[in-house]
């Protein structure tokens, strides 16, 4: 009978990391260590969703000619499309211990699902990391200019934020929990302190009848609503392979379904309604909230609060971006351990974060990865759902020989409706549809419809569809890939 502490000292050893951080990466996480609850994962998730970054686009929504409720409408209407793929995809933590990149071996093989999900991921946290640094420099240089004065350079602000934030994501699992937990009330706090500063300033434009009545820009139209809620759907689907990250160590499904839904839908509302609101009550002309609502307050108290609410806002994203981008690159390169590869995505991160531009361009990135990512998704959740009836043979995931190797480790029909779905959102669903949703589900079905027609006639396809059988317990298959 093997140990817990044993199990650890195994993966440690083999991946020669250093003592105090987490060890576990590709491995399933043993039974006994699974006692995180519904409102742990609640945290962990609105920290995800309640940055920085989020409510500086809810304020580009506006600033681009959507009214304050179109703003808020379309953010929250691009969030329920992506977090039902979500939720689906973070059962598989839940129920196998399993990061989400293994996860995705059970569709893609175990070659495909290092090249595809999981290459693409690994660019996709490195660049979120940046956006997330950038903005929240954005907003501290703000806070700063108005409490202290002079003038700060975006790239120094950047870099020094950035190294710091690396240092928890690298610690791992326990240290993002406690973060979050800690930062949560005092970041909900701050936040609902600024929009209160903004609904009872006494300029009439800021009262909140006023910022309700906000008609937006000439280019205020359904193309651009459209846009925007696209480009939510976009945004959150790329984490759709890593929701099982944040869910592994949890308890049960009921503590994960709602803390998940919940933090991740409602994080993302209040920060599209706080965004929103500062650049509806500015009619239009500023998007960063921070900067508004430094302009709104004086003495050093309230100012100071924003500094450090800003400050773990950024922390908690970007920990989850550096986490996750830490784990996909464990799935592609499984000699190394989830501690050097965290490391290799901070060093990344940190080195996109000293150019501005991944800001300026956000619609443009997330719309590129949203190309990706909306058929990724779709074959996600069909395999999972329709297909394999959310029952994996865990085992099958490590194993060459197994169901899930396909063709060389390659399953063609996940690889080919990947490419089809990029090529259907590029050039055959209109813009003025939901481009994420529509490629969504043409992929779930056709991946679907597909599968089932090639597993009458292929044996190899038909032993790779069928709902798996756990041949080994979770705990043994964790002490088993260690002692490799």
């Amino acid at each position: 009978m093997h140990t817990e502490a044993s199990l650890e000292e195994r993966i440690r050893h083999r991946y020669h990391q250093p003592k105090g951080v987490e060890q576990f990466g590709i491995e399933p996480i043993p039974e006994e260590k699974k006692v995180v609850g519904g409102l742990d994962i609640f945290s962990i998730i609105l920290g995800l969703a309640l940055n920085p970054g989020s409510i500086l686009v809810g304020g580009l929504a506006v600033v681009s000619g959507l009214s304050f409720l179109g703003a808020v409408s379309a953010i929250a209407i691009g969030m329920a499309i992506a977090v039902i793929a979500y939720t689906i995809m973070a059962t598989v933590g839940v129920d196998y211990g399993l990061p989400g990149q293994v996860g995705t071996r059970m569709a893609y093989g175990l070659r495909g699902a290092k090249w595809i999900p999981s290459f693409i991921r690994t660019f996709a946290s490195i660049y979120w990391f940046a956006f997330q640094t950038v903005a929240g420099s954005i907003a501290l240089i703000a806070v700063l200019e108005r409490w202290i004065g002079g003038h700060y350079s975006l790239v120094t602000v950047s870099l020094l934020f950035a190294l710091l934030q690396a240092f928890v994501a690298i610690v791992g699992y326990d240290s993002l929990k406690q973060l979050s937990r800690a930062a949560l009330p005092l970041k909900i706090g701050v936040l609902l302190f600024a929009l209160m500063v903004m609904m009872t300033h006494d300029d009439p434009n800021f009262a909140p009848s006023a910022v309700l009545g906000y008609a937006g820009g000439p280019k205020g139209n359904w193309l651009l609503f459209v846009t925007w809620l696209n480009v939510t759907a976009a945004n959150s689907l790329t984490m759709v392979t890593d929701s099982a990250d944040f869910c592994r160590y949890t308890r049960g499904r009921f503590d994960m379904w709602w803390g998940t839904a919940a933090g991740k839908w409602g994080g993302s509302v209040f920060s599209a309604i706080l965004g929103a609101y500062a650049a509806a009550a500015t009619q239009g002309k500023v998007a960063n909230m921070f900067q508004v609502v430094a302009g709104l307050t004086s003495g050093w108290l309230p100012l100071a609060l924003l500094v450090l609410v800003i400050a773990l806002d950024n922390w908690t994203i970007n920990v989850l971006n550096l986490y996750t981008g830490g784990l996909s690159l464990s799935n592609i390169f499984e000699r190394l351990g989830r501690f050097w590869t965290t490391l290799i995505i901070s060093i990344l991160g940190i080195a996109l974060s000293v150019f501005p531009d991944v800001v300026n361009g956000y619609t443009s990135y997330v719309g590129m990865l949203g190309n990706f990512f909306s058929p990724i998704a779709g074959v996600l959740v069909a395999d999972y759902l329709l297909v394999k009836r959310m029952r994996i043979d865990v085992v099958a995931l490590f194993e060459r020989s197994g169901p899930y190797w396909y063709w060389r480790g390659f399953n063609p029909i996940a690889v080919l409706w990947t490419v089809a779905g990029f090529l259907i959102y590029m050039f055959v669903i209109p813009q003025a549809w939901i481009q994420t949703l529509c490629t969504l589900l043409i992929t779930a079905a056709g991946y679907w419809l597909t599968t089932r027609l090639v597993s009458v006639r292929s044996g190899t396809m038909a032993r790779a569809s069928r709902p798996g059988e756990q041949r080994e317990s979770i705990d043994d298959l964790a002490w088993d890939l260690a002692a490799r």
